[in-house]
């Protein structure tokens, strides 16, 4: 595992909500993290309970994260570990209730 995969391995199972994203939680820097942020607040996430790393500070995080996740797109939310996706598998999931029920266990 290279530093930059242990750096993200580390931050993914040391929050229990982790979004990878462009831009802050205050100041989403594309459509798609803005929406990111918006679903979790709709799911009754506290902000203060969201660590957000911003990829736009990092490029070996922005390019590890796709990586680590055999993701290819950004923003990525894990939940205790565990990756759920990105904003539309977010939205997806929000419709169905199933992202709630994942951020409540």
């Amino acid at each position: 595992m290279s530093d930059t995969q242990k750096r993200i391995d580390d931050l993914v199972k040391s929050s229990n909500v982790l979004l990878f994203m462009k831009g802050t939680a205050s100041f989403p820097m594309c459509g798609f993290s803005g929406r990111a942020i918006q679903i979790l607040k709709a799911c009754e996430v506290d902000p203060k309970d969201i660590t957000t790393v911003n990829v736009l500070d990092d490029d070996e995080i922005r390019q590890g994260i796709k990586d680590y996740s055999q993701w290819p797109t950004i923003p990525q939310l894990y939940v205790k570990g565990e990756f759920i996706g990105g904003s539309d598998i977010m939205m997806e999931m929000y419709e169905s209730g199933e992202l709630k029920q994942t951020l409540d266990r």
